[in-house]
C-alpha cells in the first residue's frame, strides 16, 4: 500500500458532503420514505414485567375495518433454545427471535406481543387494543441485586449457573500473574463498590422502516440502521425469506451510537407486508424507543487496587455485574477487557457476569461496557494516588501501558500513544489553570479495542473525469468526508471532485456494521486499494498513448507524467483527459475491493474535567473539559473533534443526570426526553480537544478508530472532579442534584464546603 506522508487533503477540514442536505432538511431519513398504497404497522406491547403468555386471540382485531394483517410469534421463525446458539455476528438468533416478538413469556413491559397493519395509524392502534391476551403474571426482578438473589424469579428455566437455575447467563475473566502474591507486596490497598443505572443512547431519530414485499417474494427494506447487511441477514433469519430476495437500503441515520446495530421493526413490517400484499411503514414513538429498545446496562462493580509506596501498581481485581436485560448478552467483554488496559499491572483478575433481568434487552452503546468499568477503576485509581500523595496524572504515567506491555485480554502492545495522552493532558493550559471556590478538577483515562472486519468499496471514474466512491457502511461519524479526503489525496485532485455514496445490499459487496470504531479504518483500506488499482490503469493507458512502458509513467498531481526526461517528452495527461479517452482505450475505468480488514489498533484517551458545585441546589456543573486522545491520524480533524465532543457530552449526561427510573410495577417511569434528562447545550461547556497522532503502522494512512474512546473516561473524570470540589466521594451514578444534596447536607461535608 502507498503510505501518504505529504498531504494536501488528509488532515484538512474539508466541507462535509452531507452537510448541506442535512441543514436544509433535504436529507432523507427512514421516516421520510413513502410509497403508493402504503399502510401502517403498530405493535401491541406487554403491560407486564414478567408474564407467561397462555393464549393470544386476534380475531377481533382482524375483523376491524381497515386492518390488513396481524402477526404474532407464530409467524416469526423459531430458533429453539435446546439446539444451541445460532450466531449472526455477535447476536444469537435464539434471543433475537424472542426479542422482536415474545414467545413463551413476556419478559419486560413493552415486550412486543403482536403487530397489526392497517390503512391508518389510528386504526392499527385501535386494532392492537382489540387483541386479547391471557397472561399469567409472574414475579419479576429489575435490579441486579434482586436478579441474583437465591430466591429470585428466574427468567429462563433453561439457564443454569454453577449447576442451578439462575439469572446469571455467563461469566468471563481475564487473568494475569498471581493476584494474592501481588496484593502481599502492596503498601496501599483500596477497594470500593460502585453502581450505575441503565442509560439510553438517546438518538434523536426513532427506529423506522418502510418495507415492500412483491408478489414474487422480492423484498425491499428502507430503514434507519447502522448496517444494511445486518438488517438483511437478521430479517431473513427471522422471516424465512432468503437473503438473496431481500434488498436493504440504508437511509440517512439520525443517530445510533450502537443502539441501531440490531433490528426491532424490520421483521415485523416484512411479515405484515407479505401477509397484506401492501407496503408497510412502521415508526416507533419516543415512548416505545425508551421502553422497548436497548439502553446500555445498569451495573454493580467492585474494584480493588494495590500499590507500593513508590507508586507502582502491583495488583488489581475487578468484578463487574452488568444487566443484559430480558435476554442474555450484556457487554461484559468491554467492562472486563478495557477497564485496566491503560495500565501495566503484573497481577490482575478482571471478571464479569452477564445478568438477565426484566427490562428491555440491552444494545451496544459507544464502547459498550468500557465506560462502566472505567468509572469504577479510574475512581479507585484516584483514591490510591491520593493515599500515596501523588499527582493523579503522574500516578497514571508511572503505571502506563506502553510498547511491549501485555494486556490481560491477550495482545502485547505495539507502539501506542497512551503515555502521550497523559503527558499532553498534564502540559495543557487546562490542567495548570487555577480553581475557584467549590470548584474541582478530575482526570481519568480510557481504552477501547477498535476493530477491522469486512468492508467493500467500488471506485469509478466518471466520463468527465470525476470520481464516485461507493462503500457499504452507513455514515454516522464522518466516514464519507474522510474517504473523500483520502481518495482525493491519492489521485491528486480536489476533494470536491470525489462523491462518496453508501451502497445498498445489491449495489456493493458485503460490509459489516458501522460500529466498533471500525468504519474509516476498514473502508479507507479498501478504498485505498481500489484507488491504487485505478492509478495503475491510468498509468497503463497513458503509457499506451505515449507508446512507452507503464513503468516509465508516474501519477502525480492528478495527471500521468513520464518518470523522467529519458522516458520521453510528453505533456501531462490529466484524469479528465484519460476519462474522455476511456472508450477508445479499453472502456470504463473502475476498481473494487472486498476485504476482511486486519490491523486495527486500540485507542487511548485521557480527560480533564472541571466542575463547580452549587451547594444550595446540589447541581454539579461541568465548567471546563479537555479530551485528549491518540487518534492515529486525523483524516478530517473537524469530524474527529466532533466525535470527541459528542462522547464527552454523552458521558456528562450519564454522570450527572441520565437514568432509567422504574415504578414498583417494573415499568419505566420516564420514557421521554422531558423526564429522561439528557444534557442540552446550556448544560455543557465548550469542550476542548487535543489530538495526539501516533499513526497506526498497519494502516496506509495511519488510521485508528476514534468514535468510542471519548465516552470511556468521562464519568470517572466528572466523579473525581466533584470529589475534588467537595471532598466527598460518590460511588453511584448519576450524581444528580438530590444525590449531591444528600452528601452536601451531611454535617462534615457542609463544614468543609463552607
Amino acid at each position: 500500500m502507498t503510505v501518504v506522508t505529504n498531504n494536501k487533503w488528509i488532515g484538512q477540514r474539508t466541507i462535509r458532503p452531507d452537510g448541506m442536505d442535512k441543514v436544509t432538511g433535504r436529507a432523507q431519513f427512514a421516516a421520510d420514505t413513502n410509497m403508493p398504497g402504503m399502510i401502517w404497522g403498530k405493535v401491541l406491547r406487554s403491560p407486564h414485567a414478567h408474564a407467561r403468555i397462555k393464549s393470544i386471540n386476534t380475531a377481533k382485531a382482524e375483523a376491524l375495518p381497515g386492518v390488513k394483517a396481524v402477526v404474532t410469534a407464530r409467524d416469526i421463525v423459531d430458533f429453539p433454545i435446546e439446539k444451541g446458539a445460532v450466531m449472526l455476528g455477535i447476536q444469537d438468533m435464539r434471543w433475537m427471535c424472542r426479542n422482536v416478538m415474545a414467545r413463551e413469556k413476556a419478559l419486560f413491559p413493552g415486550h412486543p406481543i403482536a403487530a397489526v397493519a392497517a390503512t391508518s395509524e389510528a386504526i392499527a392502534a385501535e386494532a392492537c387494543k382489540l387483541i386479547e391476551v391471557d397472561y399469567e403474571v409472574l414475579p419479576f426482578a429489575i435490579e441486579i441485586e434482586d436478579a441474583i438473589k437465591s430466591d429470585a424469579p428466574i427468567l429462563h428455566e433453561f439457564n443454569k449457573f454453577e449447576g442451578k437455575p439462575s439469572n446469571i447467563a455467563g461469566r468471563i475473566e481475564h487473568k494475569k500473574g498471581d493476584l494474592a502474591e501481588g496484593f502481599k507486596k502492596a503498601d496501599v490497598v483500596i477497594e470500593r463498590s460502585f453502581t450505575t443505572r441503565p442509560v439510553h443512547q438517546g438518538y434523536i431519530e426513532p427506529h423506522a422502516c418502510l418495507i415492500s414485499v412483491a408478489p414474487d417474494g422480492k423484498t425491499t427494506i428502507w430503514s434507519s440502521s447502522q448496517g444494511q447487511f445486518m438488517v438483511r441477514a437478521m430479517t431473513a433469519h427471522l422471516t424465512g425469506i432468503p437473503q438473496s430476495d431481500i434488498r436493504a437500503i440504508p437511509a440517512e441515520i439520525g443517530g445510533g451510537f450502537g443502539g441501531k446495530t440490531i433490528v426491532y421493526l424490520e421483521p415485523l413490517a416484512t411479515l405484515l407486508a407479505k401477509k397484506s400484499g401492501r407496503p408497510v411503514k412502521m415508526v416507533m414513538t419516543r415512548e416505545e424507543v425508551m421502553r422497548a429498545t436497548g439502553p446500555t446496562s445498569g451495573s454493580k462493580s467492585t474494584v480493588k487496587i494495590g500499590a507500593t509506596k513508590d507508586g507502582k501498581i502491583v495488583a488489581a481485581h475487578g468484578t463487574f455485574y452488568l444487566q443484559a436485560g430480558a435476554l442474555p448478552g450484556s457487554p461484559i467483554r468491554g467492562a472486563v477487557g478495557c477497564s485496566f488496559t491503560p495500565y501495566d499491572i503484573p497481577n490482575l483478575l478482571s471478571e464479569g457476569y452477564d445478568v438477565c433481568s426484566n427490562r428491555s434487552k440491552v444494545a451496544a452503546y459507544r464502547a459498550p461496557g468500557a465506560p462502566i468499568g472505567a468509572y469504577a477503576v479510574e475512581c479507585v485509581l484516584d483514591e490510591v494516588a491520593e493515599a500515596l500523595k501523588m499527582d493523579p496524572l503522574d500516578f497514571r504515567l508511572k503505571n502506563a501501558a506502553k510498547e511491549g506491555t501485555k494486556a490481560a485480554h491477550g495482545p502485547t502492545f505495539p507502539r501506542i500513544g497512551y503515555i502521550e495522552t497523559v503527558e499532553a493532558a498534564k502540559q495543557s493550559d487546562h490542567y495548570k489553570a487555577p480553581l475557584g471556590k467549590l470548584q474541582g478538577r478530575g482526570v481519568a483515562s480510557g481504552f477501547w479495542f477498535n476493530a477491522g472486519g469486512e468492508s467493500s468499496a467500488q471506485v469509478n471514474i466518471t466520463e468527465d473525469g470525476n470520481v464516485v466512491v461507493t462503500t457499504g457502511h452507513p455514515d454516522i461519524g464522518g466516514s464519507r468526508a474522510g474517504i473523500a479526503n483520502i481518495c482525493a489525496e491519492l489521485l491528486g485532485i480536489d476533494y470536491r471532485r470525489v462523491s462518496v455514496i453508501i451502497g445498498d445490499t445489491q449495489t456493493i459487496g458485503f460490509s459489516n456494521l458501522t460500529g466498533g470504531s471500525r468504519v474509516l479504518f476498514a473502508s479507507s483500506i479498501v478504498v485505498t486499494q481500489s484507488t491504487e488499482q485505478i492509478i495503475k490503469t491510468l498509468r497503463e493507458r497513458a503509457a499506451k498513448i505515449w507508446e512507452i512502458d507503464p513503468e516509465a509513467v508516474k501519477w502525480e498531481d492528478g495527471a500521468a507524467h513520464p518518470v523522467s526526461p529519458n522516458a520521453g517528452q510528453f505533456p501531462p495527461l490529466t484524469l479528465k483527459d484519460l476519462a474522455e479517452k476511456a472508450n477508445a482505450m479499453g472502456g470504463p475505468i473502475g476498481a473494487g475491493v472486498q476485504l476482511n480488514t486486519q490491523g486495527a489498533d486500540g485507542g487511548f484517551g485521557t480527560h480533564v474535567c472541571d466542575v463547580e458545585v452549587d451547594v444550595d441546589l446540589g447541581i454539579a456543573r461541568v465548567i471546563r473539559y479537555t479530551a485528549v486522545q491518540d487518534v492515529g491520524r486525523a483524516i478530517h480533524p473537524g469530524y474527529v473533534e466532533g466525535q470527541l465532543q459528542g462522547g464527552v457530552a454523552q458521558g456528562i449526561g450519564w454522570a450527572l443526570n441520565e437514568e432509567y427510573i422504574y415504578t414498583k410495577e417494573g415499568k419505566v417511569d420516564n420514557p421521554g426526553f422531558l423526564d429522561y434528562r439528557m444534557p442540552v447545550c446550556s448544560d455543557l461547556p465548550m469542550i476542548d480537544c487535543i489530538m495526539v497522532e501516533v499513526p497506526n503502522p498497519k494502516h496506509p494512512q495511519g488510521v485508528k478508530g476514534v468514535g468510542e474512546v471519548p465516552l470511556v473516561p468521562v464519568m470517572a473524570a466528572v466523579a473525581n472532579a466533584i470529589y475534588n470540589a467537595l471532598g466527598k466521594r460518590f460511588y453511584a451514578l448519576p450524581m444528580s442534584p438530590p444525590k449531591v444534596l444528600e452528601v452536601i447536607d451531611a454535617p462534615e461535608t457542609r463544614q468543609a464546603a463552607e
